[in-house]
Protein backbone atom coordinates (compact mmCIF):
# COMPACT_ATOMS: atom_id res chain seq x y z
CA UNK A 1 0.00 0.00 0.00
CA UNK A 2 0.97 3.53 -1.09
CA UNK A 3 1.56 6.62 1.63
CA UNK A 4 -1.18 8.58 1.40
CA UNK A 5 -1.89 12.37 2.56
CA UNK A 6 -3.36 11.68 5.99
CA UNK A 7 0.47 10.38 6.87
CA UNK A 8 3.07 12.46 8.91
CA UNK A 9 5.79 13.61 6.72
CA UNK A 10 9.55 13.97 7.64
CA UNK A 11 11.83 15.93 5.91
CA UNK A 12 13.20 19.61 5.11
CA UNK A 13 10.40 22.31 5.75
CA UNK A 14 8.36 23.48 2.51
CA UNK A 15 10.39 25.24 -0.02
CA UNK A 16 9.37 27.30 -2.82
CA UNK A 17 6.74 25.74 -5.47
CA UNK A 18 9.43 26.31 -8.11
CA UNK A 19 11.99 24.39 -6.17
CA UNK A 20 9.62 21.34 -5.86
CA UNK A 21 8.76 21.24 -9.54
CA UNK A 22 12.61 21.48 -10.30
CA UNK A 23 12.48 18.25 -7.85
CA UNK A 24 9.64 16.40 -9.15
CA UNK A 25 11.52 16.25 -12.74
CA UNK A 26 14.43 15.26 -11.14
CA UNK A 27 12.48 12.77 -9.61
CA UNK A 28 11.08 11.84 -13.22
CA UNK A 29 14.89 11.81 -14.21
CA UNK A 30 15.23 8.16 -13.75
CA UNK A 31 18.99 6.09 -13.70
CA UNK A 32 19.39 3.59 -16.36
CA UNK A 33 20.83 0.68 -14.41
CA UNK A 34 20.98 -1.88 -16.98
CA UNK A 35 19.20 -3.69 -19.63
CA UNK A 36 15.28 -2.66 -18.80
CA UNK A 37 16.22 -1.61 -15.32
CA UNK A 38 15.75 1.72 -13.80
CA UNK A 39 16.20 3.51 -10.24
CA UNK A 40 14.21 6.23 -8.56
CA UNK A 41 14.78 8.41 -5.55
CA UNK A 42 13.09 9.74 -3.66
CA UNK A 43 12.46 13.68 -2.49
CA UNK A 44 13.84 15.29 0.42
CA UNK A 45 10.73 15.93 1.73
CA UNK A 46 9.20 13.16 2.06
CA UNK A 47 5.96 10.93 4.10
CA UNK A 48 6.45 8.25 5.98
CA UNK A 49 6.04 5.42 3.15
CA UNK A 50 6.41 6.32 -0.61
CA UNK A 51 3.74 8.45 -2.26
CA UNK A 52 1.69 6.50 -4.35
CA UNK A 53 1.85 9.15 -7.23
CA UNK A 54 5.48 9.25 -7.15
CA UNK A 55 5.84 5.03 -7.99
CA UNK A 56 3.04 5.68 -10.69
CA UNK A 57 4.82 8.25 -12.10
CA UNK A 58 8.28 6.88 -11.70
CA UNK A 59 6.86 3.57 -13.06
CA UNK A 60 5.39 5.03 -16.52
CA UNK A 61 9.10 6.68 -17.28
CA UNK A 62 10.22 3.88 -16.81
CA UNK A 63 8.02 1.66 -19.12
CA UNK A 64 7.97 4.30 -21.94
CA UNK A 65 11.83 4.72 -21.80
CA UNK A 66 11.51 1.16 -23.04
CA UNK A 67 9.08 1.91 -25.55
CA UNK A 68 10.49 5.20 -27.37
CA UNK A 69 8.82 8.11 -28.22
CA UNK A 70 5.99 8.00 -30.97
CA UNK A 71 4.14 5.43 -29.27
CA UNK A 72 2.13 7.10 -26.25
CA UNK A 73 0.68 5.50 -22.96
CA UNK A 74 -3.01 4.64 -23.45
CA UNK A 75 -3.45 3.05 -20.02
CA UNK A 76 -1.88 1.95 -16.69
CA UNK A 77 -3.41 -0.33 -13.99
CA UNK A 78 -1.24 -0.17 -10.70
CA UNK A 79 -1.67 -2.29 -7.52
CA UNK A 80 0.45 -1.39 -4.47
CA UNK A 81 2.05 -4.02 -2.41
CA UNK A 82 4.40 -2.68 0.53
CA UNK A 83 4.97 0.16 1.50
CA UNK A 84 8.10 2.13 0.34
CA UNK A 85 11.20 2.70 2.21
CA UNK A 86 11.97 6.79 1.67
CA UNK A 87 15.22 6.53 3.06
CA UNK A 88 16.33 4.35 -0.04
CA UNK A 89 15.99 4.01 -4.02
CA UNK A 90 13.82 2.22 -5.57
CA UNK A 91 14.73 -0.20 -8.82
CA UNK A 92 11.92 -0.37 -11.64
CA UNK A 93 12.54 -3.64 -13.43
CA UNK A 94 10.44 -3.65 -16.47
CA UNK A 95 9.12 -6.66 -18.72
CA UNK A 96 8.16 -6.69 -22.46
CA UNK A 97 5.44 -8.84 -23.50
CA UNK A 98 4.43 -6.94 -27.31
CA UNK A 99 5.54 -4.72 -29.36
CA UNK A 100 3.22 -4.62 -32.22
CA UNK A 101 2.38 -2.11 -35.46
CA UNK A 102 0.00 0.18 -32.94
CA UNK A 103 0.54 -1.50 -29.54
CA UNK A 104 2.87 -1.95 -26.95
CA UNK A 105 2.30 -3.47 -22.96
CA UNK A 106 4.84 -3.47 -20.28
CA UNK A 107 4.77 -4.72 -16.91
CA UNK A 108 6.95 -2.73 -14.37
CA UNK A 109 7.81 -3.88 -10.82
CA UNK A 110 8.92 -1.91 -8.29
CA UNK A 111 11.64 -3.52 -5.76
CA UNK A 112 13.64 -2.38 -2.54
CA UNK A 113 15.43 -5.08 -1.08
CA UNK A 114 14.26 -8.05 -3.59
CA UNK A 115 10.85 -7.07 -2.33
CA UNK A 116 8.08 -6.30 -4.24
CA UNK A 117 6.45 -2.57 -3.40
CA UNK A 118 4.49 -2.38 -6.41
CA UNK A 119 3.53 -4.01 -10.00
CA UNK A 120 1.97 -1.89 -12.89
CA UNK A 121 0.53 -2.68 -16.09
CA UNK A 122 1.14 -0.26 -18.69
CA UNK A 123 -0.49 0.01 -22.23
CA UNK A 124 0.71 1.93 -25.45
CA UNK A 125 -0.96 2.67 -28.58
CA UNK A 126 -0.69 5.05 -31.46
CA UNK A 127 -3.07 7.92 -31.82
CA UNK A 128 -5.96 6.69 -34.05
CA UNK A 129 -8.99 8.43 -35.60
CA UNK A 130 -12.38 6.98 -34.61
CA UNK A 131 -15.68 7.58 -32.85
CA UNK A 132 -15.28 10.66 -30.24
CA UNK A 133 -17.49 11.61 -27.61
CA UNK A 134 -16.87 12.24 -23.67
CA UNK A 135 -19.02 13.43 -20.34
CA UNK A 136 -19.31 17.19 -19.97
CA UNK A 137 -17.13 20.11 -18.26
CA UNK A 138 -18.57 20.59 -14.76
CA UNK A 139 -19.63 24.07 -14.52
CA UNK A 140 -16.64 25.44 -12.51
CA UNK A 141 -14.92 29.26 -11.74
CA UNK A 142 -12.08 29.59 -13.85
CA UNK A 143 -8.50 28.80 -11.88
CA UNK A 144 -7.71 32.54 -12.48
CA UNK A 145 -10.56 33.59 -9.86
CA UNK A 146 -9.49 31.12 -7.15
CA UNK A 147 -6.51 30.92 -4.38
CA UNK A 148 -4.13 28.30 -4.27
CA UNK A 149 -4.26 25.70 -1.99
CA UNK A 150 -1.97 26.59 0.09
CA UNK A 151 -3.76 29.57 1.00
CA UNK A 152 -6.81 27.43 2.86
CA UNK A 153 -3.96 26.32 5.31
CA UNK A 154 -3.80 29.47 6.62
CA UNK A 155 -4.76 29.24 10.33
CA UNK A 156 -4.83 25.69 10.26
CA UNK A 157 -1.52 24.72 10.09
CA UNK A 158 -1.16 22.63 13.24
CA UNK A 159 -4.05 20.64 11.85
CA UNK A 160 -2.80 20.38 8.14
CA UNK A 161 1.06 19.57 9.08
CA UNK A 162 1.11 16.61 6.65
CA UNK A 163 0.03 19.09 3.64
CA UNK A 164 1.69 22.50 4.74
CA UNK A 165 5.31 20.23 4.71
CA UNK A 166 4.53 18.87 1.79
CA UNK A 167 6.40 19.03 -1.49
CA UNK A 168 3.99 21.55 -3.76
CA UNK A 169 5.33 21.08 -7.39
CA UNK A 170 1.32 20.98 -9.02
CA UNK A 171 -0.35 24.62 -8.62
CA UNK A 172 -3.61 23.07 -7.37
CA UNK A 173 -6.94 25.09 -6.74
CA UNK A 174 -10.16 23.58 -5.34
CA UNK A 175 -13.74 24.77 -6.84
CA UNK A 176 -15.05 24.10 -4.02
CA UNK A 177 -14.27 24.11 0.03
CA UNK A 178 -11.66 21.52 0.68
CA UNK A 179 -12.15 18.65 3.38
CA UNK A 180 -10.60 21.05 6.44
CA UNK A 181 -12.98 24.01 5.42
CA UNK A 182 -15.87 21.63 5.11
CA UNK A 183 -15.31 20.14 8.32
CA UNK A 184 -16.14 24.08 9.83
CA UNK A 185 -19.33 24.49 8.17
CA UNK A 186 -20.58 20.99 8.72
CA UNK A 187 -21.50 20.49 4.76
CA UNK A 188 -21.53 16.86 3.14
CA UNK A 189 -20.05 17.07 -0.62
CA UNK A 190 -20.52 13.84 -2.89
CA UNK A 191 -17.24 15.36 -4.71
CA UNK A 192 -14.53 17.22 -5.24
CA UNK A 193 -13.24 19.62 -8.32
CA UNK A 194 -9.92 20.87 -8.52
CA UNK A 195 -7.69 22.90 -11.41
CA UNK A 196 -4.13 21.30 -11.61
CA UNK A 197 -1.24 22.44 -13.48
CA UNK A 198 2.79 22.08 -12.77
CA UNK A 199 4.28 25.10 -10.84
CA UNK A 200 5.63 26.08 -14.07
CA UNK A 201 6.79 24.84 -17.74
CA UNK A 202 7.60 21.36 -18.48
CA UNK A 203 9.62 19.89 -21.07
CA UNK A 204 8.03 18.86 -24.13
CA UNK A 205 8.17 15.36 -23.95
CA UNK A 206 4.68 13.79 -23.89
CA UNK A 207 5.69 11.18 -21.11
CA UNK A 208 6.90 13.90 -18.64
CA UNK A 209 3.28 15.12 -19.14
CA UNK A 210 1.84 12.22 -18.69
CA UNK A 211 3.57 11.41 -15.49
CA UNK A 212 3.23 14.65 -14.02
CA UNK A 213 -0.48 13.80 -14.57
CA UNK A 214 -0.29 10.90 -12.83
CA UNK A 215 1.59 12.30 -10.00
CA UNK A 216 -0.96 14.58 -9.34
CA UNK A 217 -3.72 12.29 -9.93
CA UNK A 218 -2.86 10.79 -6.65
CA UNK A 219 -3.41 13.66 -4.57
CA UNK A 220 -6.77 14.08 -4.18
CA UNK A 221 -8.55 11.60 -5.78
CA UNK A 222 -9.61 10.16 -2.35
CA UNK A 223 -10.85 13.25 -0.96
CA UNK A 224 -14.75 12.82 -2.11
CA UNK A 225 -14.76 9.63 -0.04
CA UNK A 226 -14.22 11.64 3.14
CA UNK A 227 -16.51 14.59 2.09
CA UNK A 228 -19.50 12.68 1.49
CA UNK A 229 -19.34 11.42 5.34
CA UNK A 230 -18.75 15.49 6.54
CA UNK A 231 -15.39 14.22 7.84
CA UNK A 232 -11.42 15.59 7.12
CA UNK A 233 -7.90 15.27 6.51
CA UNK A 234 -6.25 16.78 9.85
CA UNK A 235 -9.36 17.00 12.02
CA UNK A 236 -10.94 13.34 12.14
CA UNK A 237 -8.52 10.45 12.87
CA UNK A 238 -8.62 8.32 9.46
CA UNK A 239 -6.64 5.80 8.05
CA UNK A 240 -5.96 5.98 4.51
CA UNK A 241 -3.46 3.87 1.98
CA UNK A 242 -3.92 3.39 -1.72
CA UNK A 243 -4.25 -0.28 -2.63
CA UNK A 244 -4.51 -0.38 -6.78
CA UNK A 245 -4.87 2.66 -8.90
CA UNK A 246 -5.85 2.81 -12.48
CA UNK A 247 -5.21 5.63 -15.17
CA UNK A 248 -6.73 5.90 -18.81
CA UNK A 249 -5.24 8.50 -21.32
CA UNK A 250 -7.67 9.85 -23.49
CA UNK A 251 -5.80 12.83 -25.58
CA UNK A 252 -2.71 14.48 -25.76
CA UNK A 253 -1.98 17.22 -23.74
CA UNK A 254 -0.14 19.37 -21.81
CA UNK A 255 0.29 19.16 -17.79
CA UNK A 256 1.37 22.61 -17.80
CA UNK A 257 -1.60 24.04 -18.83
CA UNK A 258 -4.31 24.16 -16.49
CA UNK A 259 -6.79 20.79 -15.85
CA UNK A 260 -10.17 20.35 -14.04
CA UNK A 261 -10.00 17.13 -11.52
CA UNK A 262 -13.43 16.30 -10.83
CA UNK A 263 -13.60 13.27 -8.55
CA UNK A 264 -16.48 11.62 -6.97
CA UNK A 265 -17.01 8.11 -4.85
CA UNK A 266 -19.83 5.96 -5.59
CA UNK A 267 -19.40 3.25 -2.96
CA UNK A 268 -17.44 2.67 0.47
CA UNK A 269 -17.60 -0.63 2.36
CA UNK A 270 -15.46 -3.07 3.56
CA UNK A 271 -12.84 -0.59 4.79
CA UNK A 272 -12.44 0.42 1.35
CA UNK A 273 -13.79 3.37 -0.35
CA UNK A 274 -13.71 3.39 -4.36
CA UNK A 275 -13.10 7.07 -5.94
CA UNK A 276 -13.04 7.83 -9.70
CA UNK A 277 -12.03 11.54 -11.05
CA UNK A 278 -11.76 12.72 -14.77
CA UNK A 279 -9.05 15.41 -15.76
CA UNK A 280 -10.29 17.94 -18.34
CA UNK A 281 -8.71 20.75 -20.66
CA UNK A 282 -10.27 24.07 -20.10
CA UNK A 283 -11.89 23.95 -23.69
CA UNK A 284 -13.49 20.99 -22.36
CA UNK A 285 -11.74 18.01 -23.49
CA UNK A 286 -11.87 14.87 -21.54
CA UNK A 287 -8.28 14.01 -21.25
CA UNK A 288 -8.07 11.29 -18.85
CA UNK A 289 -9.81 9.45 -16.17
CA UNK A 290 -8.81 7.81 -12.78
CA UNK A 291 -10.08 4.99 -10.50
CA UNK A 292 -8.73 4.43 -7.36
CA UNK A 293 -9.41 1.85 -4.03
CA UNK A 294 -7.73 2.52 -0.97
CA UNK A 295 -8.35 1.60 2.41
CA UNK A 296 -10.31 4.34 4.25
CA UNK A 297 -10.86 3.67 8.18
CA UNK A 298 -12.18 6.46 10.41
CA UNK A 299 -12.19 6.04 14.07
CA UNK A 300 -14.47 8.34 15.91
CA UNK A 301 -13.83 10.52 19.40
CA UNK A 302 -14.85 8.90 22.11
CA UNK A 303 -17.75 10.56 23.82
Amino acid sequence: MSASLDETLTGAEKSAPADDLRVLLELLDLEEHGPDIFIGQHPEKVWSRTFGGQLVSQAIIAAGRTVGPGRPVHAVNAHFVRGGDVKKPIEYRVDRHRDGRAFANRTVTAYQDDQELFVMLAAFQDWGKGLEHGSPLPEVADPENLPRVEESFIGMEDKLEMFVKAPHPIDMRYTNDPAWILKGTGEKLNHNRVWMRTDGALPDDPLIHVAALAYSSDTTVLDSIITTHGLSWGHDRILAATVNHSIWFHRPFRFDDWALYATESPVAAGSRGLARGHFYSRAGELLATTVQEGVIRHFPARA
